[in-house]
C-alpha cells in the first residue's frame, strides 16, 4: 500500500508516473537502447484538502480561498490520474459531540471476515479480484439489470465520464453485490458504486 497525503503537494510528474503502474500493475524504465520493466502492483490511498486553507463546505469555520485558488488548488490533480483512482470519498468535517462519542460501527475483525468472503466469492467466479478485471471480463461478470445500466448510463453521460469510468463503477458495483453475497448487480448496487466516484471531479 502507498499513501500519499496532502496529494496535491506533491510534483506534478511525480504524480503522473504513477499512472502507469496503477493501470499497468507494472512500470518500463527506458535508458538509451535498454528497456527494463518492473512490478509495481499497489494500492494507491491518497488524501487531500478541498481547498488551500483545508475549510471549504465546513459548516462551522470560514473557508478563506477564492473559486480561482480552489479550481488551482484541485488542478493539480490531473483528470487521467483521478480517473485511475476507483473511489473518490469526500469526508466531511466531524463534530466535537462525536469525536467523543463511543464508536457505533462494526468491529474491525467482522468487518475484515465479511470482505474476505466477499474476495473470495470473487476469485471462485472469476479467478482473479474484481478490479483486476479487463473490459471484456467486466462486460461478462458484472452484469447489471436494464434499470441499473440505465441509470449508470445517464449518470455517465451528465458526468462526462471516460470508458474507463463507466468499467470502474460496474467493478466497484460488483464487489458491493459481492459483499452483500447476491448474483445480480441491482440499480442499488450501481447508485452506491455511483456515489463512490463522485467525491472528487477534476478537469482532464
Amino acid at each position: 500500500m502507498l499513501f500519499l497525503d496532502e496529494l496535491p503537494e506533491f510534483q506534478r510528474n511525480v504524480l503522473e508516473a504513477l499512472r502507469e503502474p496503477l493501470e499497468a500493475g507494472r512500470i518500463t524504465i527506458s535508458r538509451a537502447a535498454r528497456q527494463a520493466e518492473f512490478p509495481a502492483r499497489f494500492q494507491l490511498v491518497a488524501a487531500m484538502n478541498p481547498c488551500p486553507c483545508g475549510q471549504r463546505g465546513n459548516p462551522r469555520a470560514a473557508c478563506r480561498c477564492t473559486p480561482e485558488a480552489v479550481l488551482r488548488y484541485q488542478g493539480r490533480i490531473s483528470g487521467p490520474l483521478a480517473d485511475r483512482l476507483d473511489l473518490h470519498v469526500e469526508v466531511p468535517a466531524v463534530p466535537e459531540a462525536e469525536l467523543v462519542a463511543p464508536g457505533a460501527g462494526e468491529p474491525s475483525a467482522v468487518v475484515a471476515a465479511r470482505v474476505a468472503e466477499a474476495r473470495a466469492r470473487a476469485v471462485e467466479r472469476q479467478g482473479k479480484p474484481n478490479a483486476d478485471l479487463e473490459p471484456g471480463e467486466v462486460e461478462r461478470h458484472c452484469r447489471a439489470s436494464a434499470a441499473a445500466l440505465e441509470r449508470l448510463q445517464a449518470v455517465s453521460a451528465k458526468l462526462g465520464w471516460s470508458a474507463r469510468s463507466f468499467h470502474r463503477v460496474l467493478k466497484i458495483a460488483r464487489s458491493i453485490a459481492d459483499l452483500s453475497g447476491e448474483i445480480d448487480l441491482t440499480p442499488a448496487h450501481v447508485n452506491e458504486a455511483v456515489q463512490y466516484r463522485r467525491g472528487l471531479s477534476l478537469p482532464a
